[in-house]
């Protein structure tokens, strides 16, 4: 059986804080920059997709979130050093001051809530289930439907996750030509589409996995 994992929708968080959007100053970044940090400014997510990340004494990579639209994203929110948020498309922020964060407590119990859902993930054992599970999250996040499945509408690479799964790229290539080779994934332009969560296949193999 297949445990699959859903992301907490932030739908309520957008729209909560779309009607002063257009106030708020605004600024646009290219993919692979690197956002700058304030201890006093929250950025809310206009358009595209970050990533939040720490690294570790021998310089490896350990990914700490993925945003999207209506997420909130900046120090202020994290504890762990260093920190840093990189841009995985073009992107446009708005920034949040302060005395305008209660407006937005929506999106701020998303980001606990989304960052709790990618924890669970990353402890599912075996490795190949924790890789399904990801890509279902991303799916759900990031994703839109096409015809043969659900579009993961984001570029990341072998390595990206292996960073975030805690695994080797060798590894992530090996388990994904496989998901590949079984039919519950397909690629795209290098994009990933999967097939159906529920396609018994999918739940017979994951479910003898984890037995």
């Amino acid at each position: 059986m297949i445990y699959s994992t859903s992301p907490t929708s932030n739908s309520s968080a957008v729209s909560n804080s779309s009607a002063f959007s257009g106030q708020l100053p605004q600024q646009i970044f290219t993919r692979r920059e690197v956002i700058p940090l304030q201890n006093d400014v929250l950025w809310r997510i206009e358009h595209g997709a970050v990533r939040t990340l720490t690294w570790s004494e021998d310089g490896t990579f350990i990914t700490l979130g993925y945003w999207g639209l209506g997420d909130l994203i900046g120090s202020p929110l994290s504890r762990v050093k260093p920190y840093q948020i990189q841009c995985l498309t073009g992107v446009e922020l708005s920034i949040v001051p302060p005395h305008l964060w209660h407006q937005d407590i929506n999106a701020l119990l998303s980001h606990i809530q989304q960052a709790e859902d990618l924890l669970s993930i990353v402890h599912r054992k075996p490795i190949s289930l924790r890789l399904w599970q990801f890509l279902v999250w991303l799916s759900e996040k990031f994703g839109r439907d096409v015809d043969k499945g659900k579009l993961i509408d984001l570029n990341v690479t072998h390595q990206d996750i292996a960073e975030v799964l805690n695994t080797t790229r060798v590894t992530v290539t090996r388990l994904l030509q496989q998901l590949e080779e079984e039919g519950t994934l397909l690629r795209h332009k290098r994009r990933i589409i999967l097939r159906s969560p529920n396609n018994k296949l999918i739940q017979n193999y994951y479910g003898s996995a984890v037995c």
